[in-house]
């Protein structure tokens, strides 16, 4: 596909402009992450890496992600996160005096975060960059966490669809069981994308690509690329 191997000599000229040695990428055990996995392989054969970051996360997110790795042969590791995550989390709330098991958001944007940093940190010691898994419609909408997995240094499918990541992934041999996921970000149990959003990918593609959605799903998707707006830029600063 002549799209996915521009977008492998891309990743490849961003390495090298960089000065870099390779690509790292958090494996999630989605699509997304998996498609990504599949894209640095290409791009840095002998200095690509996934990394599995478990976080109070799900066994099964676990075995996606190894298969996927797996299957775009893509050499990875795995560092649990759940301790430093319970630390942090309830020393905050104990600080705060407030109950730990409130606040999801909260919750679900640390661990968020504290994969940002396990992944800067290994991308420091090998000299590599840190590659994102956003689409396009999670872009656009802003649903990603501001310095957690919206940290990164390049976006290869940023500019995809939620249909043009499945079409990719199906190119690049990506499992059926991972295809077939409920997109999730895994912040908690149970925890599904459109659940969260009240929106279909599917929705949000039309949206993109200019064609009829409904009213309501165009105020939903319009009110979330408003209210996130301040993801999509660095922050502000005061000019006396």
């Amino acid at each position: 596909m002549e799209k996915m191997e521009r977008c492998i000599d891309w990743l490849r000229e961003q390495v090298k402009n960089a000065h870099a040695q390779g690509l790292i990428v958090g494996l999630s055990g989605g699509i997304d992450s998996a498609l990504v996995g599949y894209l640095i392989a290409q791009a840095c054969p002998n200095d690509a890496l996934g990394v599995i970051l478990p976080c109070h996360s799900s066994g099964q997110d676990r075995e996606d992600a190894i298969l996927g790795a797996r299957a775009v042969k893509l050499p990875w590791l795995e560092l649990d996160l759940s301790e430093p995550h319970s630390l942090l989390w309830e020393g905050a709330n104990e600080l705060l005096g407030l109950d730990p098991a409130e606040n999801k958001g909260a919750n679900g944007n640390l661990r968020a975060r504290l994969r940002m940093s396990a992944l800067y940190t290994l991308a420091s010691l090998k000299n590599y960059l840190v590659v994102g898994t956003d689409n396009k419609a999670e872009y656009y909408i802003g649903y990603f966490t501001k310095y957690g997995d919206g940290g990164v240094d390049l976006l290869p499918i940023g500019s995809l669809t939620k249909a043009e990541v499945y079409l990719w992934a199906r190119e690049a041999g990506i499992p059926q069981k991972i295809l077939a996921k409920a997109p999730s970000a895994g912040l908690w149990p149970g925890q599904t994308d459109e659940a969260e959003l009240g929106l279909s990918y599917s929705s949000i593609d039309q949206y993109l690509e200019g064609k009829d959605v409904s009213e309501q799903e165009r105020e939903r998707i319009e009110q979330l690329h408003g209210i996130t707006e301040h993801k999509r830029h660095t922050p502000p600063c005061f000019i006396p």
